[in-house]
C-alpha cells in the first residue's frame, strides 16, 4: 500500500469515528502540503471545533453533575508495565487487549509523548503522589488520541515502595439544557422576602428570557472574538439585560466571568490556528482580538506553556 493510500485509510477511519459519536481522534499531519494534507487539517479542525461544543459545557455551573465523555484506566506495575485495563481501552484504542497487557505503557503512546510519560513516571517518588500531563496515544487503526492523564501511585501501608500506578484518562461534559432547566426552576421559585435584605445579598431572579439572552452573549463572544469587546454595560444593553443580571447568570450558567470566558476563547482559537495552519502568528493574534504580538505571546505562553511559534514546532515535529 503506497503512502498516500494509508493516508485516505486513516482519513476514512476518522470520518467513521466522527459519524459515531467519536470526535476526540486526530491524525497526524504528513507536511506534505497537498490537498490531502488539507483535508486532514479541516477534519481535525472540525473534530476538535464539536469535541470544544461538548466539553465546552466546561464553562458550566459547578455544581452541576459532570458527565464522562471518555474514560480509560491503566493499572501498572512498578516497571511501568500495563497489568490491568478498564474495557474501553480496547473499545477507544482499537487494540486487543492481549497487545495491551503484559507490554510497556509508554508502546501505546506516540513517539512525541513517551519523552513526557517517561518524565512524569519519575517524578512519583516518596514527596510525589499524583502527576496529570497530556499525552497522545496512538490508536490500532493510526489514529492520535490527545488525552489528560493523571498519574497516581498506589502503595500499601506495608511498604514504603510504590505497589502499582494507576493511569486515568478522563474527557468532561455536562447537559447544558438540563443544567438551564434546573438552574431557572431554582431561581425563578425563590421566594423574595424584604426582610432579608440587609442580611445577605439578594440573588437576582431569571427568567427563561433572561437565560435565552445570556445564551445569546455566549454565542455571540464566540463567534466574534476578532471584534472590540464592549464594556459589560453596553454588552449588557446589546443583549437587552442589564449588567448585574448579565455577570450573576452568565456565572451562573457557565461558571466564569464574561470577560475570562472571552479570553479563554480566544487563546483556545489561537491554539488551533497555529496548531492546524501555517498562518503566520501575527495573523492569528489579529485573527483572535489580540492588539498587539507581545501580547499575544504572553497571554499563549501563560495558558498552554510555550509560545506561538514553539507550540506549533511542538505540533509539528
Amino acid at each position: 500500500m503506497d503512502e498516500n493510500a494509508k493516508r485516505l485509510k486513516k482519513v476514512n477511519r476518522m470520518l467513521i469515528e466522527m459519524s459515531a459519536g467519536n470526535f476526540f481522534y486526530r491524525i497526524e499531519r504528513s507536511m506534505e502540503n497537498d490537498t490531502l494534507d488539507a483535508l486532514v487539517v479541516a477534519l481535525n479542525m472540525t473534530a476538535e471545533e464539536i469535541q470544544e461544543a461538548l466539553v465546552h459545557q466546561s464553562y458550566v455551573n459547578m455544581h452541576t453533575t459532570i458527565r464522562h465523555i471518555v474514560e480509560m484506566v491503566f493499572i501498572l506495575n512498578n516497571e511501568g508495565i500495563v497489568r490491568k485495563v478498564n474495557k474501553n481501552v480496547s473499545t477507544l484504542l482499537h487494540r486487543d487487549l492481549k497487545n495491551v497487557l503484559d507490554a510497556p505503557f509508554q508502546n501505546l503512546l506516540e513517539e512525541s509523548s513517551v519523552e513526557t510519560w517517561q518524565l512524569a513516571f519519575e517524578k512519583l517518588d516518596s514527596k510525589t503522589d499524583s502527576v496529570a500531563v497530556n499525552l497522545a496515544f496512538v490508536t490500532g487503526s493510526e489514529l492520535r488520541l490527545p488525552s489528560a492523564c493523571y498519574i497516581a501511585k498506589l502503595k500499601s501501608h506495608k511498604s514504603k515502595e510504590i505497589d502499582e500506578i494507576i493511569v486515568t484518562v478522563v474527557k468532561h461534559s455536562s447537559d447544558q439544557t438540563e443544567l438551564e432547566r434546573d438552574l431557572r426552576k431554582k431561581l425563578t421559585k425563590v421566594p423574595y422576602r424584604k426582610k432579608d435584605v440587609g442580611k445577605k445579598k439578594v440573588k437576582p431572579k431569571l427568567s427563561y428570557e433572561d437565560i435565552q439572552k445570556i445564551r445569546k452573549g455566549h454565542d455571540y463572544i464566540r463567534n466574534n472574538l476578532k471584534k472590540d469587546f464592549p464594556t459589560l454595560k453596553e454588552f449588557a444593553l446589546q443583549l437587552g439585560t442589564n449588567e448585574f443580571k448579565l455577570k450573576y447568570g452568565f456565572k451562573q450558567l457557565y461558571g466564569t466571568s464574561v470577560f475570562r470566558f472571552l479570553k479563554k476563547e480566544r487563546l483556545r482559537k489561537a491554539k488551533m490556528l497555529v496548531q492546524f495552519t501555517e498562518l503566520p502568528v501575527k495573523t492569528v493574534a489579529n485573527m483572535t482580538g489580540f492588539k498587539s504580538l507581545p501580547h499575544f505571546s504572553r497571554a499563549f505562553h501563560k495558558r498552554y506553556g510555550y509560545s506561538p511559534t514553539t507550540y506549533r514546532k511542538r505540533s509539528n515535529s
